[in-house]
C-alpha cells in the first residue's frame, strides 16, 4: 500500500462526514412553572379534594413539559413566599418578573375555574420572561369534579392546544 492509497483511505470517511447535513439540537429552555391557581367562583367553597387536585396538576404539568425535552424546569423554592403572596394569573408582570428572577426564559402558570360542581375549565399561559409577550395559550372546559376529569383536562389542553402550538 502506498501513502497516498494510505491517505486516501483516511480521507474519504471524513470528507463523507462533511457532506452529511448537520443537526443542531437546541438545549431546552429554562421555563418557570408556577403552581396552579384555583378560582373557585361555586357557591360550594374548594374542598380538600379540590386542592389536591391543583397539587396533582402542578405535577402532571411539569412532568408534560419536562418529557417534550423542549423545557428545563427552574427551582422556585427560593421564591415560593412572593408567589404565594400573589395571584399570577391576574398579574402578568408579576409572573415574568418572578420567572426572569428565577433564572427562566419562559413562564407558565395556570389556573382552574370552578364555577359549580359540574363546570370547570382549566387554563394555561406560556410567556417570554424577557419580555413578557404570550408565546402559547389555551383553555379547555370539562365536566365532572373528579379526579379523572381534572388529569384528563389537562392533559387535553397540553396535547392539542399547548404542546401542538409550540416549535
Amino acid at each position: 500500500m502506498t501513502k497516498t492509497s494510505a491517505g486516501i483511505k483516511v480521507a474519504l470517511p471524513l470528507l463523507a462526514c462533511l457532506t452529511l447535513p448537520v443537526v443542531a439540537f437546541a438545549a431546552p429552555e429554562r421555563i418557570a412553572i408556577f403552581p396552579f391557581e384555583l378560582d373557585d367562583t361555586s357557591l360550594q367553597g374548594s374542598s380538600a379534594d379540590d386542592l389536591a387536585r391543583v397539587h396533582r396538576l402542578d405535577e402532571q404539568l411539569a412532568s408534560a413539559l419536562t418529557a417534550t425535552g423542549r423545557y428545563a424546569p427552574v427551582d422556585l423554592r427560593a421564591l415560593a413566599p412572593q408567589i404565594a403572596a400573589q395571584s399570577l394569573r391576574v398579574c402578568d408582570a408579576c409572573a415574568v418578573a418572578l420567572a426572569h428572577q428565577a433564572g427562566a426564559e419562559v413562564e407558565v402558570n395556570g389556573w382552574v375555574q370552578k364555577v359549580s360542581p359540574l363546570i370547570l375549565n382549566i387554563n394555561l399561559v406560556i410567556r417570554d420572561a424577557a419580555s413578557g409577550r404570550m408565546l402559547h395559550a389555551g383553555s379547555v372546559d370539562i365536566r365532572g369534579d373528579t379526579d379523572e376529569s381534572w388529569q384528563r383536562g389537562l392533559a387535553w389542553l397540553l396535547e392539542h392546544r399547548i404542546l401542538s402550538a409550540a416549535p
